[in-house]
């Protein structure tokens, strides 16, 4: 099979961990004979030093002449620490997800039987737990108009606004996903207050009628708050919009023990981008130790839902355990009186096991 990715590193250790994510998809093209070809765009603070722009027209047309988008991290504190910054690496992430119509968020949470002690929450309350995020990505307060602030600077306005289309899509998406795993989808608004929440709501009552063999439950968005953490064992498909999503999956994050360990998709009408959740993490840049495998396990679901190679993205995913069981990890998630690994020797222990 042919597989043509855009590989976008982005900021701070973007290019080290995207090289490890890269280094192991070409293992398994070579491992199953898929034939890859990849090139390389510059998105974030890279891209406003050299272009202007957080996300140029030449990195836009490369990822929608590929058939999936790899993507490291974007952000640096020379911006953050800029209130009067007009442009920022993050409208280039932004732009992205608008530009290539990118609506809907996946984050699976699960967890790993080697770092369970490592999660702040009791190990009885997270083993086992696997569920699945589904954030709306494309409408909201992110994107809402009017946006700004008043002439003096001391009021300022942000407003939330959804259209049946993009409730409806998102929604949908989330019931195709429920039917293949275990049939349950809770969808988390706030409609005792908000309208646009209510919207939702309404929308979904009229769709569930649709899935009668999936189980639905609606749940306020600070209940799911509180419910990830007393029992996340209680999700399978979570859906929500774009503020809520953002917030409710860094929390379920902590499940796992490290923001080092998840991946995310994110899906849409045109090319899918896959990435991990955590940032740039400027302090670590050029270091070689920062955690790999939540981008390496990206490449993974790039495999499954960009080219529908499910053999391959479970290959990855058994090469990630055997190192975690190796104790071939990073200094974030190394014990006590356990060596710590570089970045780079982590990614090739795991390409050197998939080849074996």
């Amino acid at each position: 099979m042919k597989l043509n990715i855009a590989v976008l590193p982005g900021d701070g250790i973007g290019p080290e961990i995207i090289k490890q994510a890269l280094d192991v998809t070409k293992a398994v093209c070579d491992k199953f004979g898929h034939e890859l070809t990849y090139k390389e765009g510059i998105v974030g603070a890279c891209a406003i030093d050299k272009l202007n722009n957080p996300y140029p027209d030449e990195t836009h047309e490369l990822c929608m002449a590929s058939d999936a988008v790899l993507f490291g991290a974007i952000g640096d504190p020379r911006f953050d620490n800029n209130p009067s910054a007009k442009i920022r690496p993050e409208q280039g992430l932004l732009a992205m997800r608008k530009k290539l119509g990118l609506y809907a968020n996946i984050r699976p949470v699960t967890t790993f039987p080697s770092l369970i002690e490592k999660s702040p929450l009791r190990a009885d309350l997270i083993q086992g737990a696997d569920f699945m995020c589904i954030r709306e990505l494309t409408g909201g307060l992110y994107f809402g108009k009017p946006q700004g602030r008043s002439e003096d600077g001391n009021t300022a306005v942000d407003t939330c606004v959804y259209t049946r289309e993009e409730i409806e899509r998102i929604i949908h998406l989330a019931y195709k996903y429920a039917a293949k795993r275990r049939k349950k989808v809770t969808i988390v608004d706030k409609a005792n207050v908000l309208e646009t929440s209510r919207l939702w709501r309404q929308i979904g009552q009229e769709i569930q009628k649709q899935y009668p063999d999936i189980e639905t439950e609606y749940m306020f968005v600070d209940n799911a708050a509180m419910r990830i953490i007393q029992w996340p064992k209680s999700f399978d498909v979570m859906v929500t919009e774009n503020m809520f999503g953002d917030i409710l999956t860094d929390e379920a994050s902590v499940i796992t023990g490290s923001l080092g360990m998840l991946p995310s998709a994110s899906v849409g009408i045109h090319t899918s981008v896959f990435e991990p959740i955590h940032g740039s993490y400027p302090q670590a840049a050029g270091k070689d130790i920062a955690n790999p495998l939540a981008t390496i396990l990206s490449a993974a679901l790039m495999f499954e839902y960009a080219f529908g190679l499910m053999e391959e993205g479970r290959v990855i995913r058994n090469a990630v355990t055997a190192s975690m069981e190796a104790e071939v990890v990073t200094e974030d998630i190394a014990g006590e009186g356990i060596k710590a690994y570089k970045t780079s020797e982590v990614g090739k222990w795991i390409v050197d096991y998939i080849k074996e």
